[in-house]
């Protein structure tokens, strides 16, 4: 099993649970590692543009504008909060800077109303979601995380 370097913060779980329930995610957090946390985290995100975007279809602003101010506080106060810059070296920059990118995004669809930028966000954020559930095993088999 090869060592994994997070590039998120070595936090307890009790911190990354407290940014999650900031961000208005509700779910078992009490229970969840800093892992399954972040992959809350990247759900919820998913899950808030998907929901902007049918908001969106549908017409309706207000339902739009707060999915799409939930899936910016997601990247804020969660995912670019719990980024270790020290530890996570170059990918944990790439990250921040990534993460920034997506809230600028997702702050312009909603202000123009381009379902298209909601598609290149989710185009992003899926391979992310996708590559962190697949180095759970990894992860959650190292102690401390």
């Amino acid at each position: 099993m090869h060592a994994f370097a997070s590039p998120f913060a070595p936090r307890r779980s009790s911190g990354l649970a407290n940014a999650y329930r900031q961000v208005g995610v509700e779910t078992e957090v009490d229970a969840a590692n800093p892992h399954q946390l972040i992959t809350m985290l990247y759900g919820g995100l998913v899950d808030s543009i998907q929901r902007a975007r049918g908001a969106m279809r549908q017409g309706e602003i207000a339902d739009k504008g707060a999915a799409l101010t939930r899936a910016i506080r997601i990247l804020e106060e969660g995912l670019r909060s719990a980024l270790d810059r020290s530890a996570g070296g170059a990918l944990a920059e790439q990250l921040d800077g990534l993460y920034s990118y997506l809230a600028h995004r997702l702050l312009e669809a909603n202000l123009r109303n381009d379902e298209a930028m909601l598609d290149e966000c989710l185009r992003l954020v899926q391979p992310l979601r996708e590559a962190w559930a697949a180095i759970g095993p990894q992860v959650l088999g190292q102690p401390g995380r």
